[in-house]
């Protein structure tokens, strides 16, 4: 990630602005603090709360983010034992351990 003074940034800004749509980003900023990024748009449908390195690798078509999860998507699972077992189960296997 580059950083780059406002100055800079106006003069060559085409410059700057081809990077950014190559996949870099910049930082701009004033007396050696930032105050903005440049970076590409998010691909349309993009869900915000991506983690930002993966957005990244996104924009550069690197990989492709899948769709966001939705609870009515997938069938309920079905308990396997009934609740309260694996305590009992747990307390069966410390009172094993204890005897040996």
């Amino acid at each position: 990630m580059k950083a780059v003074g406002i100055r800079e940034l106006k003069n060559r800004l085409s410059e700057y602005v081809r990077q950014v749509k190559d996949g870099e980003e910049v930082l701009v900023t004033d007396r050696g603090v930032v105050v903005a990024e440049l970076r590409a748009p998010a691909p349309p449908g993009m869900q915000s709360g991506v983690h930002p390195g993966l957005a990244s690798l996104a924009r550069r078509g690197l990989l492709t983010l899948g769709r966001p999860n939705a609870a009515g998507l997938y069938a309920p699972v079905p308990r396997l034992l009934p609740p309260g077992s694996a305590a009992e189960l747990l307390s069966e296997e410390r009172r094993e351990r204890d005897r040996r």
